[in-house]
């Protein structure tokens, strides 16, 4: 089978459980990280699946990148070429099929989901296949701006702050929430992102944010049960996957 491509745009936030997931089912990758410099390939024919992780910048902002890989996005698509985005790479699928991007509000205020949340599935049969038959589960996250749904996409779940946290289109899925997250990882954004959670927290939405200190301690008892979610959610994306 030909590989899976992931595409990384900050060195915080590699493929983490991704990577290990795919590894664990004899699923070759290869990484394109964009934060370094390294070109988006010109055509999805050479991979198996795209992998789109999270970063910091937005999918408005005037970055060379971003057009090329919407392309490559478009393509994908239209080969029936399987792409799975976390959060930023959920942002991206979302933008190249039709929908737009934009700020994360409730009643007209700016609101971030940071840490821990709980997000609930749709009562279709599109949210049964890609999530199974839980009721409700909890997730990480960490944003500001959330995405809308594309044209021919199918909600899959949402939450009391974010109306749009995963969608289905084909054989691909968008989402908000961040289900590859490691430990490690966790601990580094935690540190990293002291000066915003500081700042979220002084703001006129603070609900959606959680301290270091919260994340931290719930991750023990949320990041098993999210696993169980996350490894359904990879084993779904998976059957698309092309050989060759």
């Amino acid at each position: 089978m030909k590989p899976v491509v992931i595409f990384r745009f900050a060195p915080s936030e590699g493929p983490a459980f991704f990577a290990e997931w795919l590894t664990s089912q004899g699923i070759a990758w290869t990484e394109v990280r964009i934060d370094r410099g390294e070109p988006v390939p010109a055509s999805p024919e050479g991979f198996s699946g795209i992998g789109m992780m999270g970063g910091p910048m937005s999918v408005n902002d005037p970055l060379p990148w971003i057009e090329a890989l919407l392309e490559l996005i478009r393509q994908a698509q239209a080969s029936g070429i399987p792409v799975i985005g976390h959060c930023l790479g959920g942002q991206l699928l979302s933008r190249a099929l039709g929908g737009t991007v934009g700020t994360n509000t409730r009643d007209g205020e700016p609101t971030k989901e940071i840490g821990w949340h709980h997000i609930q599935p749709e009562p279709n049969a599109e949210a049964r296949a890609w999530l199974g038959e839980a009721t409700a589960f909890d997730v990480f996250q960490w944003h500001g701006e959330t995405f809308s749904l594309p044209p021919g996409a199918t909600r899959l779940a949402s939450s009391t702050l974010c109306d749009n946290q995963m969608f289905a289109i084909g054989p691909s899925i968008g989402m908000q929430c961040h289900i590859e997250m490691d430990e490690p990882t966790i601990a580094t954004w935690c540190e990293g992102g002291a000066p915003e959670v500081a700042e979220a927290l002084a703001g006129p939405r603070p609900g959606g944010v959680q301290t270091a200190g919260q994340v931290l301690g719930l991750t023990a008892e949320r990041l098993p049960r999210m696993r169980q979610l996350t490894d359904h959610i990879y084993r779904h994306w998976a059957t698309g996957l092309k050989g060759g």
